[in-house]
């Protein structure tokens, strides 16, 4: 998919402009007061022990602040964190090169865990459960294994698939939370926040417009805050306010939901190719010229969240709240399939 499209929830390399508008703090996180609350419990809990912390997984859709949590943690813990991702550590002596060069309660940050190869996974294991690092030196009948202690590490993950993960590391993480989306109340503190940061003069009902677009993901939110200042510098003096939201986002194709022309294209083929479907995701994918991977991803569940799509044995449906957000008369189909639940 084109990671130009803006309400793509993966990162880019423009969001990397926004990561010293991130919280360090557990206090600075907005919304996921579950979550925060847990993660308090567990930090207070290791402190009072003088214990590292336990691995943390993290799950959830892109976008919505795994990579921050793992940065708030730690700074709460006041250690270092190393940063990397399943894709990058190619080979078991890429790992253990990071994992040596760790001291005691750091934190390694391994995005997108899910992709790990299985014999950097067979490396993992070990020093995530025992703190220790076995080597293999020379090769056939004179091959001997030597185990090197490590300093008691934290792993934090974060992955997007979480059945991806194999059992085996999923059963080493003591610790597993799911991010849910933001509410729009939520949403709206962190733009509030975004943009006293940024200096930039936006008005209640500004942040409203923007909150309500932004799919329940801090990081399309930001997004389209700094596409809606643009806007603003250019065509309305720099004052951000209702209605120059409106014409902004008007002009970036999202609508009242913050559905953008991608999803309008995958809600329209359902229904006007496929008769509402049910229809094979590889069809839609093949239908609109993009990646079946990249819809499952990063449209569909959004528009799952909304109601928009339901999943049946035999494909994807359009539900009728998706003709009537479209304005689309909706016919009912006694031959459609019951939905998954």
């Amino acid at each position: 998919m084109d990671n130009h499209r803006i309400s793509n929830p993966e990162s880019t390399s423009e969001d990397q402009y926004g990561n010293s508008l991130r919280p360090r703090l557990l206090t600075e996180v907005i919304g996921q007061n579950q979550l925060r609350e847990n993660l308090a419990i567990l930090i207070e809990a290791a402190e009072q022990r003088n214990e590292s912390l336990d691995h943390v997984l993290f799950y959830g859709p892109p976008g919505l602040g795994k990579t921050t949590l793992a940065h708030v943690l730690s700074n709460e813990i006041h250690a270092a964190i190393r940063v990397t991702s399943g894709p990058a550590i190619e080979r078991p002596g890429d790992l253990a090169a990071i994992l040596t060069n760790l001291n005691g309660r750091d934190i390694l940050f391994i995005d997108e865990i899910h992709r790990l190869g299985k014999a950097v996974e067979e490396v993992l294991y070990p020093a995530m459960e025992d703190y220790a690092l076995d080597i293999v030196i020379g090769k056939g009948p004179s091959a001997r294994s030597i185990r090197l202690k490590l300093p008691h590490f934290t792993v934090v993950g974060a992955t997007t698939r979480l059945a991806l993960l194999s059992a085996p590391l999923r059963a080493r993480f003591g610790a597993v939370y799911r991010v849910d989306y933001y509410d729009q109340q939520a949403l709206g503190q962190i733009i509030n926040r975004a943009a006293d940061m940024m200096g930039i003069q936006v008005d209640a009902a500004g942040i409203e417009e923007i909150a309500r677009r932004a799919r329940g993901t801090p990081r399309v939110a930001l997004r389209l805050l700094r596409r809606v200042r643009d806007f603003a510098e250019v065509r309305a003096d720099g004052k951000l306010t209702r209605a120059v939201a409106l014409e902004a986002l008007g002009l970036l194709s999202i609508d009242e939901l913050g559905l953008d022309e991608i999803d309008r294209m995958v809600l329209m083929t359902i229904i006007q190719k496929y008769n509402g479907g049910p229809v094979g995701l590889s069809t839609i994918a093949a239908s609109i010229s993009e990646e079946s991977d990249t819809i499952m991803d990063v449209v569909e569940p959004y528009l799952l969240q909304l109601g928009f799509l339901g999943r049946t044995a035999q494909g994807r449906v359009a539900t009728k709240k998706a003709y009537e957000h479209l304005k689309i008369t909706y016919k009912e189909n006694p031959a459609q399939p019951k939905l998954i639940e």
